[in-house]
């Protein structure tokens, strides 16, 4: 009986430690990776240089309806948040045609980055993303605050914003 309360106890112990160190890590997720992204226009983006600013990044594709969807709202983010230093950037997944990806911006009258993942290594770092949308909002310190597959929590992200982003005026 001894033997089962020690182990209990340790590992309550290191469940409690484990969940202090998250609540204490800054910003509570983990480092973005510092990836390199081509952009639509051919130049390169390196993530590691947006290190100051919040950053929304999105996978996307031409077929996905709710990718398509939100294009809108990340568009009215962008008109809201950008001057105050939000860069959004939306990642076409490798197996979207980059000719199908610029007529799908020029249509949409997309306001924001374009990258294309032509080799999926952007998706590979940021854990194997397959399923679109799928988007990670990251902190000014580089750090991953929220991920979503599928719709977002729009308040939670404006929310996020708000904190972190000087009022305008």
């Amino acid at each position: 009986m001894k033997k089962r309360d020690l182990l209990i106890g340790s590992f309550v112990l290191a469940l409690a430690g484990g969940l202090v160190a998250l609540w204490l890590a800054p910003e509570g997720g983990r480092a973005a990776p510092q990836v390199e992204m081509e952009t639509l226009d051919g130049s390169t983006l390196h993530l590691a240089d947006l290190t100051g600013q919040p950053v929304l990044l999105t996978f996307w594709a031409t077929t996905c309806p709710a990718c398509v969807q939100e294009i809108p709202h990340l568009n009215q983010l962008k008109a809201e948040y950008g001057e105050r230093g939000l860069e959004i950037i939306g990642v076409a997944m490798h197996y979207d045609p980059p000719e199908q990806v610029a007529e799908m911006v020029r249509r949409r009258d997309v306001g924001y980055t374009i990258a294309l993942d032509r080799d999926a290594q952007v998706a590979s770092a940021f854990g194997n993303v397959e399923l679109t949308p799928t988007t990670f909002l990251i902190s000014p310190r580089g750090r991953i605050t929220y991920q979503k597959m599928g719709d977002l929590d729009w308040e939670r992200v404006e929310g996020q914003l708000d904190a972190w982003l000087p009022a305008q005026g």
